[in-house]
């Protein structure tokens, strides 16, 4: 038996590994990604995160080519507490510029070494031509693993001690 479950085990961690070296991010890419222009006020780009219950933008130049990126960090590191006029100060003042990238065809793999070794949330993809095609959130990798195994995520028996907490935001 302990035999059996070792080889489960060693079959999982293989399969792991193959989907997370193998597979490319864009396939896992949902949509175009929210972006602002860099003249955009403060004001649009938080009303279009609220709007889309989103943790960041990017932000694109004039050309549609990504500058920079809005995060919730960056609202409450570089904005909050300081006397900031949300209706006339640019976004431009405020993002991390030239954040890291990858494009679709690199892997999953590279995804989760950038998020973990820069401590991001996001990682802007771009095509060749630096205009963004999407966005790889930290959601999204939790999404592609718990796709390689859902029965046994999805599946768990009942537990008190870990149950949901019920809330008002979906959070």
């Amino acid at each position: 038996m302990e035999n059996s479950e070792s080889n489960d085990s060693s079959d999982d961690e293989k399969r792991i590994e193959g989907a997370i070296l193998s597979e490319p991010i864009g396939r896992h890419l949902h949509g175009a990604p929210a972006s602002v222009p860099a003249t955009a006020t403060l004001e649009q780009t938080v009303v279009l995160m609220q709007k889309n219950h989103i943790g960041c933008a990017l932000v694109v130049d004039k050309d549609g080519k990504l500058c920079g990126i809005f995060s919730e960090r960056d609202l409450l590191n570089r904005v909050v507490g300081r006397p900031v006029d949300f209706k006339k100060a640019t976004v431009r003042e405020y993002m991390t510029p030239n954040p890291e990238t990858l494009g679709p065809e690199d892997r999953i793999a590279w995804a989760m070494n950038r998020m973990h070794v820069g401590g991001y949330r996001h990682v802007p993809i771009v095509g060749r031509d630096g205009k963004p095609i999407g966005m790889l959130s930290v959601k999204d990798i939790v999404d592609f693993i718990v796709e390689l195994f859902p029965s046994a995520v999805l599946n768990l028996p009942p537990d008190p001690g870990h149950e949901a907490p019920a809330t008002d935001s979906g959070a």
